[in-house]
């Protein structure tokens, strides 16, 4: 039963993921988007919530479990 939890594991990954590069902020495995503007993004998970500041914020992309935030990023802050 080991191996086919591990796989299981493997395949839907539950990890929350944050990544910054410059062409934004990409957060996977998140629960919900709690606040949008053009100033300020929070995003939900089971373990913090990420708090993103800065001018021009959109959300460039959007799936079930995965967002991209591009914009003039200034502050990233996990409360």
């Amino acid at each position: 039963m080991g191996l086919v939890h591990r796989f299981r594991s493997y395949l839907l990954e539950e990890d929350l993921e944050i990544r910054f590069h410059k062409g934004g902020l990409n957060i996977v495995n998140f629960n919900e988007i709690g606040h949008f503007d053009s100033y300020k993004v929070v995003v939900k998970s089971n373990s913090v919530n990420i708090y993103v500041e800065g001018q021009d914020l959109v959300v460039s992309k959007l799936l079930q479990d995965e967002i991209l935030i591009t914009g003039k990023i200034s502050k990233i802050e996990f409360r």
